[in-house]
C-alpha cells in the first residue's frame, strides 16, 4: 500500500485499501479518516525519520493517533511506510467474573502490559498469573491445563518454537535456571495472550457459566413446582 503526503498537506493511500484499525475508544474495527496531517513544508525542512497523523474513527468520531516511519523524501511527496504504530491500542477484553481475586488482579495487569506493547512484562505477569492458578487448582488442575495446552497447540497449529516459548512462560519456574523467561516479540506475545485466555476460560469461566446456568434452571423449576396447587379428590 502506497501512503504519502503531497505538497498541499493531503494524505494519500490506495483507495481500494482503506485504513482500518480497532478503535481504542469504541473497540470497533473501523475505517479511519485523516484529521490532522503534518505540514509538508515542515517535513521537508526538518526531514524527521518518523511522523504522526491524527485520524478520526468513522464509527465513533474519536481521534486515533498513528505513527509512521518515513521511507523517502521525493520532489513532490513525502512517502510513508505502509505499516504504522498505534499510539493508543484497544484494550483486550476478558470475562473476569469467575476468576479468583488474585488471579484477576494479575491477569488484568498482564493485559495492560500487552496493550502497552510491553511484551516481556506481559510474559512475566502471565507466569505470575499461572502460578496463582496452579496453586488454586492443585496438581490435578495443573495437569489438566497442561493437557489443555497441548490440545490448543494441535487446534491452532502452533509451530514448535513458538509453542516451546509459550509453554516455558506458563509452566516454567522462576526458581529453575533451565526455564528463564524468554523474550517475546509481537507475534509470540499474541499467541501467549490467546493461550492464556483459553486456559483461564477452561479453568474458570466455562465452569462458572455452566454452574450458574444450572442454578438458574433449578431455581425456575423449583419456583414453578412451588406454585403448583395439589389436586384433591372430588366427593362422589
Amino acid at each position: 500500500m502506497s501512503v504519502y503526503i503531497d505538497p498541499q498537506g493531503r494524505l494519500h493511500h490506495d483507495p481500494e485499501q482503506n485504513l482500518a484499525v480497532t478503535c481504542p475508544h469504541c473497540q470497533v474495527l473501523s475505517h479511519i479518516t485523516p484529521l490532522a496531517v503534518p505540514d509538508y513544508g515542515q517535513l521537508m525542512h526538518y526531514r524527521p525519520k518518523q511522523t504522526g497523523v491524527v485520524f478520526r474513527c468513522d464509527s465513533c468520531n474519536a481521534p486515533v493517533f498513528l505513527r509512521f516511519n518515513i521511507k523517502m523524501y521525493a520532489a513532490s511527496r513525502v512517502e510513508l511506510a505502509s505499516t504504522f504504530v498505534e499510539l493508543e491500542r484497544a484494550r483486550e477484553k476478558f470475562s473476569f467474573t469467575y476468576l479468583p481475586e488474585e488471579a484477576e488482579v494479575l491477569f488484568r495487569e498482564a493485559l495492560l502490559c500487552y496493550t502497552g506493547t510491553c511484551f516481556n512484562a506481559f510474559a512475566s505477569m502471565c507466569r505470575r498469573t499461572a502460578k496463582v492458578v496452579f496453586a488454586d487448582l492443585g496438581d490435578a488442575g495443573k495437569l489438566k491445563l497442561f493437557d489443555e495446552l497441548n490440545e490448543v497447540r494441535e487446534l491452532a497449529e502452533i509451530d514448535i518454537d513458538t509453542f516451546g516459548v509459550v509453554k516455558n512462560v506458563i509452566f516454567g519456574s522462576d526458581n529453575d535456571a533451565r526455564s528463564p523467561l524468554p523474550e517475546l516479540d509481537a507475534y509470540r506475545a499474541g499467541v501467549l495472550l490467546e493461550v492464556m485466555k483459553d486456559l483461564l476460560h477452561q479453568a474458570y469461566v466455562r465452569k462458572g457459566r455452566l454452574q450458574q446456568a444450572m442454578m438458574v434452571r433449578r431455581f425456575f423449576i423449583d419456583e414453578a413446582a412451588g406454585k403448583v396447587t395439589p389436586l384433591t379428590k372430588s366427593s362422589a
